[in-house]
């Protein structure tokens, strides 16, 4: 396994880039896929590091859809463990390792949905706030500029009704603009884990923003 390890290593920086220093290093992706083919050889240190690097995405995904801190925290347990269950179907020739783990994690969150029957989450506003800053609901991710105690009050309570919005989403269009606005994924690699094409996902998106901006201003209206 060592004779093994030591030429995928080789390989790797054959394939990798060369520093300022002269050195090989590798990038994201040979880093990744070497700990993959790592854990699959039974290196458990090689799975603490996947876990290590890929817990905040996905806590993050989970979080979006669940609402709160307290079902996110299971859901995500439950991905790292359908994760280590599956590894070594992964194929690196068919895409990158993160859209492997964002399908992995969607099919989770699809089948938790359906099972529990909860195609809204209506309660992610009592939620405890996450100990990850950039795992907090969209409204937390807004930047809140205000400097009196007033403006401060009107932001906290913007912030709040975007993040009540986008948990009213279908599942369909909510997973869309997830993907998209907040975890930064081009149309191909969402086309890839939705399994649809991207035009499918293009009108996802743009009804869902759509439907964000209607939910607020009917929001605002009633406030006002």
């Amino acid at each position: 396994m060592l004779l093994s390890q030591t030429l995928a290593l080789g390989n790797a920086r054959i394939a990798g880039r060369v520093s300022n220093s002269g050195e090989y290093r590798l990038d994201e992706a040979q880093v990744v896929a070497l700990l993959v083919r790592r854990c699959v050889a039974g290196d458990s240190a090689a799975w603490e590091d996947i876990v290590q690097r890929f817990h905040r995405r996905i806590y993050n995904i989970c979080y979006r859809f669940a609402g709160t801190s307290e079902d996110a925290q299971d859901l995500t347990q439950e991905v790292f463990i359908k994760m280590y269950r599956t590894l070594g179907s992964y194929d690196v020739s068919k895409g990158a390792f993160m859209t492997w783990v964002t399908t992995v994690t969607r099919n989770l969150l699809v089948d938790h949905f359906r099972k529990t029957k909860q195609d809204r989450v209506t309660d992610s506003l009592d939620a405890t706030p996450s100990e990850h800053e950039d795992a907090q609901p969209l409204s937390a991710q807004i930047a809140d500029t205000s400097r009196t105690a007033h403006e401060q009050v009107q932001g906290r309570e913007m912030r709040e009704a975007v993040h009540q919005a986008l948990q009213k989403l279908s599942p369909e269009l909510r997973e869309a603009v997830i993907l998209r606005d907040l975890q930064d994924m081009d149309y191909k690699e969402i086309a890839g884990v939705l399994r649809v094409p991207e035009g499918t996902v293009k009108s996802r998106i743009n009804r869902g923003r759509a439907e964000l901006a209607r939910l607020l201003q009917r929001t605002y209206r009633q406030v006002i």
